[in-house]
């Protein structure tokens, strides 16, 4: 039988895994930096991230090692594509005036 449409399934669910914990992440910090408690914010949100993350992998894979490699693909390609997206941005350069010459 053919696994294609099960394997990009799995790697597609993975991505989703890999968004959800990587945004997760990139919100995390930004809510913790401004908080008067940001180790709570941190323990809180790394617990969350990681069970559903886990328990994500679990039920993708079905005890099929190549489900979960598909499904560890699409997570670090998410990985990818959310480091890009945050990334912080190059501000344009001002031009800067220069005294007029004599």
């Amino acid at each position: 039988m053919n696994e294609t449409p099960t394997l990009i399934l799995a790697s597609l669910a993975g991505a989703g895994l890999g968004s959800m914990f990587f945004g997760g992440l990139w919100w995390t910090l930004r809510k913790a930096m401004a908080s008067p408690r940001p180790a709570l914010w941190f323990a809180c949100s790394l617990l969350l991230r990681m069970g559903v993350t886990l328990l994500g992998f679990y039920f993708v894979s079905a005890g099929q090692w190549q489900r979960i490699v598909a499904c560890v693909l699409g997570f670090a390609g998410s990985r990818a594509a959310i480091t890009w997206f945050a990334r912080p941005r190059p501000r344009p350069a001002r031009e800067v005036s220069h005294a007029a010459q004599s």
